[in-house]
């Protein structure tokens, strides 16, 4: 699978387009954790989020200044 794929599969799903990078590797995790993709599907496409600005949650800091 590629980014354009994931793309398309994620509008077919959630019925919008995705509004950020973040959103399309949460969609990512989410195929995987449910069996959709390979494990090495899953690390090329969070490979080429990262590099198109996707970040994972830092949980930690979260609520920081509440």
């Amino acid at each position: 699978m590629n980014m354009a794929e994931l793309k398309n599969k994620f509008i077919a799903v959630k019925d919008y387009e995705p509004t950020d990078m973040n959103e399309l590797l949460c969609f990512t995790r989410q195929m995987y954790l449910r069996g959709e993709i390979t494990i090495a599907q899953y690390r090329d496409l969070v490979r080429e989020l990262e590099l198109a600005g996707a970040y994972k949650p830092d949980n930690k800091n979260e609520y920081i200044g509440l």
